[in-house]
């Protein structure tokens, strides 16, 4: 039986461990928290992401937790509104084949699906790795020592596999933080079923409420030094950001002082690491790639590229190399292109002008007429693919 070591319980390793145990494999993953962590952003499940969760038998367990279409209304800094998206455009534009769900709900589907096949070992790290054609050996922080035929680093943005594998230098950081978290309890200023999102110069606020657990704030802005943001925390930092804006920001603020480790609060970063894979050790999801919550694509990714690397590894047998080259070959393309897409999706939650939020609104309104819908609609098809 083929074993391999899987760094990082996240989405991406997660969803690796579950289809290579499901392919036979015998599956270690260490994750360096001490437990299971959540967050409260959204996560949209389309294109290759659907497909890999419905191959990966996820879909079941999702539509319970699946949040369905719902009103966006954008508003001004003082809280009045400029106009409202309808549910029924966002549904209308993305297509039956989409799941949306907080990224917490679709780890825990991911957990809750693997726990039983793999052994999961939390508060673990990877102290040592070594390899050569045959094996790649692992000395874990709790001083056990593990060989295996693959070794999988899925640890995320600041992937201590890929420094210690690929070294350092590949991360691309752009003059923008991103918090995220959920709320208990939906602020009283946004409508149930709703949410109310402010975008001006330079920054973005949403607050999503969906009714009891099942609503969440996102914040995101363009700041010259994020390293000294990130210094500061998430409640100085934000407060200071959004302090002139209404909304039910002020509330969701007050929120989070009460808890502020609930929050994914970080700077922007993109990854380029050129090839992802050195002999038996290969990168999964952020820590290969990072496409940024500007993309949209995150979690998709993640599911389709473990769901794909499976694949390539079934397909190549023995042959690790081989099946890393292919998986690579096949994956890259698309992921340049979220990339590139986030790039430009900059311009969208942190508009450099005034002129370029009137621009951006400009569009969102047009994508409300019914007659653009199906045009809209296509157009996510075609990146999706």
């Amino acid at each position: 039986m083929r074993r391999a070591v899987i760094v990082g319980a996240g989405i991406a390793g997660l969803a690796a461990a579950l289809r290579l145990t499901r392919d036979g494999w015998r599956v270690l993953v260490v994750e360096r928290a001490s437990a299971r962590r959540s967050s409260g952003y959204l996560v949209n499940l389309l294109g290759a992401g659907y497909d890999a969760a419905e191959r990966l038998g996820l879909l079941p367990a999702l539509t319970g937790s699946a949040l369905g279409a719902f009103t966006t209304v954008l508003v001004r800094a003082d809280g009045r509104r400029k106009f409202t998206i309808p549910a029924a455009v966002a549904e209308a534009a993305l297509g039956p084949r989409t799941l949306t769900v907080f990224r917490g709900d679709l780890e825990s589907a991911l957990f809750d699906a693997v726990r039983d096949r793999a052994e999961i070992r939390f508060g673990t790290t990877v102290s040592t790795i070594s390899q050569d054609a045959d094996r790649v050996t692992v000395v874990l922080s709790d001083d056990t020592t593990v060989e295996a035929d693959l070794l999988v680093g899925a640890d995320g943005v600041h992937s201590a596999t890929r420094t210690v594998m690929f070294g350092s230098g590949h991360r691309v950081d752009l003059p923008y933080v991103v918090a995220a978290f959920p709320l208990t309890h939906p602020v009283t200023a946004v409508p149930d079923s709703s949410a109310a999102t402010f975008i001006g110069p330079g920054r973005t606020a949403a607050l999503v409420n969906l009714g009891p657990h099942r609503s969440s704030a996102f914040f995101t802005y363009r700041c010259a030094r994020p390293a000294e943001e990130l210094e500061r925390g998430p409640v100085e930092a934000l407060g200071s950001a959004f302090a002139d804006v209404a909304a039910g920001v002020p509330e969701a603020l007050r929120r989070l002082r009460d808890d502020p480790a609930q929050a994914y609060f970080d700077q922007t970063t993109q990854i380029d690491v050129r090839p992802w894979s050195a002999g038996r050790t290969v990168l999964l999801g952020d820590a290969a790639w990072c496409v940024t919550l500007f993309a949209g694509h995150g979690a998709a990714l993640a599911l389709a590229g473990a769901d794909q690397l499976g694949s390539a590894l079934q397909r190549h047998g023995r042959d690790v190399g081989a099946a890393l080259a292919a998986w690579e070959a096949g994956l890259r393309p698309e992921v340049v292109k979220r990339q590139a897409l986030a790039r430009r999706g900059m311009y969208q939650y942190a508009p450099p002008s005034r002129f370029h939020v009137w621009l951006n609104d400009t569009t969102i309104r047009a994508i409300t007429l019914p007659g653009l819908r199906t045009l809209v609609r296509r157009g996510i098809e075609r990146q999706s693919r």
